[in-house]
């Protein structure tokens, strides 16, 4: 362990907060699918799986409003260490005997689930604001990719375990080897990570919850729409869709969502090298700075992310959504579209930790990503009910729609972050 004592303080705390990112998110990804699986298995409609997550996604978006506040009165460690805690007491409650695993139970369950995840998110990164130098925004845009991909690539990977975990332990096996797992992890981010981290010199306010930088909100309201494309789709009427259409059993359907989510996570990891950093020079200073992506890219990749919902939606409105041909459009129009969703996601999260003042860098990014639930929480509910009534295209049709006002919002970003963040 001679190698982990000579790195630097801070690349050390990056590496304990991004190892309990890791953590949770593993068993975040195979509690999703599991829930999913195995209440679709017990007759549930895609419309009451659905409303399963409602409180998750609901508590999401008050936890990332008042946990940015938390955290920033608090530390980003104690927010992290309450949110690792509470995901223990979340999957702890689904122990019960299957008799008692009522829809109002694992709907508080579920609720206090996603408490915990958006506090964990959110103080990860929060955190990686904190420990990279002012003027470094290409190494902050390489070491948000790399949280956000590697997170993304284990929650895929959590899919899979959830499914696999299902069918060879069952529901509450599954459940109590991940509590276990999960417990330990809490024990040792208690023991290792830094006391105080990103606590504000200045305490805010509670009325200091919502953003007062236009960058911020248009960057939210961009967001917002650009997770309900996705999950107007993914979260409920994909994974019902293979199982019911193409007679995918629980390892299939788990199979096919985390190699989706690993090659979008693995997407996101290499973003930076995508979307590109380049080297400009000032002409004042005679300094030379990274020239990271902006407003305008941002604009531009989510154009181009519009364009794959059409095409699949309207091979499955005019071809038979049983035969070889929409089949096929349908698995590599989704393939391309985690590529391009990728790219466009790991350039809003890099931006919006641009965008983030220094002193309660938390308050922004809970502002944030409490649209980014949001965004997840209207796409979960019409992912449900549209594709109940009407079918994958039309959720399909919805997510163009979103894309398009992404877009459009996208036009009101500043045209460089870089600038903005020097500002600050």
């Amino acid at each position: 362990m001679n190698w982990l004592a000579q790195l630097s303080p801070d690349i050390r705390q990056y590496m304990i907060v991004t190892g309990n990112y890791w953590a949770f998110t593993l068993t975040d990804g195979a509690l999703r699918m599991l829930v999913v699986l195995y209440f679709h298995g017990l007759g549930y409609s895609p419309l009451d799986v659905a409303m399963l997550f409602i409180f998750y996604e609901v508590f999401g978006v008050i936890t990332n409003l008042i946990g940015g506040w938390l955290g920033a009165r608090l530390g980003l460690n104690k927010t992290m260490n309450i949110g690792l805690f509470m995901q223990v007491i979340a999957l702890s409650m689904l122990l019960v005997p299957s008799e008692m695993l009522l829809i109002p139970w694992v709907m508080a369950a579920q609720a206090l689930s996603g408490i915990a995840k958006d506090l964990n998110k959110m103080s990860a990164k929060s955190s990686v604001k904190l420990l990279v130098p002012k003027d470094a925004e290409g190494q902050l845009y390489k070491w948000i990719a790399i949280l956000t991909g590697s997170k993304n690539a284990l929650k895929g990977i959590g899919f899979f375990l959830g499914g696999a975990l299902l069918s060879l332990l069952g529901f509450q096996g599954a459940i109590l080897g991940m509590a276990i797992a999960l417990a330990i992890v809490w024990i040792l981010s208690l023991m290792s990570l830094k006391k105080d981290l990103g606590k504000a010199k200045n305490k805010p306010k509670f009325t200091e919850l919502f953003s007062k930088s236009k960058a911020i909100n248009y960057l939210s309201a961009a967001r917002l729409f650009l997770f309900g494309s996705r999950d107007v789709w993914f979260v409920i009427a994909l994974p019902v869709y293979l199982a019911s259409h193409f007679g995918w059993d629980h390892w299939y359907v788990g199979g096919f969502l985390a190699a989706w989510i690993i090659g979008y996570g693995f997407v996101q990891t290499i973003a930076p090298k995508i979307t590109g950093i380049k080297k400009i020079t000032d002409s004042q200073t005679k300094e030379s700075k990274a020239d990271t992506p902006d407003g305008r890219d941002a604009f531009g990749w989510a154009l181009a992310l519009g364009i794959i919902p059409i095409m699949i939606a309207l091979s499955l409105t005019y071809n038979d959504d049983t035969g070889w041909l929409s089949s096929t459009v349908l698995l590599i129009g989704l393939m391309v579209f985690g590529i391009l969703f990728a790219i466009n996601s790991s350039l809003h999260s890099y931006l919006i930790v641009s965008y983030a003042s220094d002193d309660g860098v938390s308050l922004d990014v809970g502002f944030y990503y409490m649209a980014n639930a949001m965004g997840r929480l209207i796409g979960t509910l019409l992912s449900g009910w549209l594709y109940q009534d009407y079918g994958l295209a039309v959720c399909l049709w919805v997510s163009t729609a979103f894309i398009i006002l992404t877009s459009i919002i996208s036009l009101r970003l500043p045209a460089s972050s870089t600038s903005l963040a020097n500002k600050k």
